[in-house]
């Protein structure tokens, strides 16, 4: 059942009378825990080409370093929420299930850093707080925590424009923008689009672009509209050209050739 119109309106208002920033922030988290209860939430800025900047969280001390610190140290760049905002989903909620395929727990960015969250779910607020600037606000629920339920979902969709006027506020009020660029947007996205494409056949660019996205064969055969045997063959062909044995290996050369220049255009190999 949805909150009665008063005790809505009272409640935004009182979020929207705290100061902007930390104050405001943690009204609104405490306002979204009323009726979608959860654990721990972060709020990550993604601007230009600057480090994840988290700009607010709820984290027991504890926990920081894994939530926090350890996600900046690299993983972000394979994070489905982070990808999202890179490739410009448009603002709104979205849960990982949602952003992530099938394949997700298979997949290196849950083996490498995600399953130590012990998460059983996780939100994600999408807002633009102002052009060239997006940001997540992620509410977590623990392990052996039920999913967010569909009454709760609905409340959180009615909620995003407070939290869109909330966030942009805090993002005009920070003291100072963030010092450590490290990589343009341009630059992950031009990766993206070209690594391995001068090694390997179109087809097999197409399963490998596919691959970093998490998705599974079968998806890939779906999406691509072949058998699950030729996508195998296509796997393996890449695997080959690209010198690896393994999808962790696949993952771990695509975040070098992130951090690095590129290396493929000293190997020139013909596409058919």
């Amino acid at each position: 059942m949805h909150p009665h119109p008063k005790t809505w309106t009272h409640d935004i208002t009182t979020i929207l009378t705290q100061s902007p920033g930390e104050p405001q922030l943690r009204a609104l988290a405490n306002w979204l825990h009323s009726f979608a209860p959860t654990d721990y939430v972060v709020l990550f800025l993604y601007e230009g080409s600057h480090l994840p900047l988290p700009l607010f969280h709820t984290m027991p001390a504890e926990l920081r370093a894994i939530f926090i610190d350890d996600y900046r140290a690299g993983p972000y760049l394979l994070d489905p929420f982070c990808l999202g905002c890179l490739f410009e989903n448009a603002d709104g909620l979205y849960g990982m299930r949602e952003l992530a395929p099938d394949s997700f727990h298979n997949g290196h960015y849950f083996d490498a850093y995600y399953h130590r969250l012990r998460l059983s779910d996780e939100l994600g607020f999408f807002t633009t707080p102002a052009p060239g600037c997006r940001a997540v606000l992620s509410l977590m629920r623990g392990e052996g925590g039920a999913p967010f339920d569909e009454e709760a979902l609905r409340l959180l969709r009615d909620a995003l424009s407070v939290v869109q006027e909330v966030v942009r506020m805090a993002w005009e009020t920070r003291s100072q923008p963030p010092a450590d660029a490290v990589l343009p947007t341009s630059h992950v996205r031009a990766v993206f689009s070209s690594f391995g494409e001068e090694l390997l056949t179109r087809r097999e660019h197409k399963v490998a672009q596919l691959l970093l996205q998490g998705y599974s064969s079968e998806q890939i055969a779906a999406q691509l509209r072949i058998t699950r045997g030729t996508v195998k063959v296509h796997r393996r062909n890449l695997y080959e050209k690209l010198e690896i044995n393994s999808q962790a290996e696949f993952f771990g050369l695509f975040v070098r050739e992130l951090m690095t220049e590129p290396t493929f255009s000293r190997r020139r190999h013909s596409r058919r």
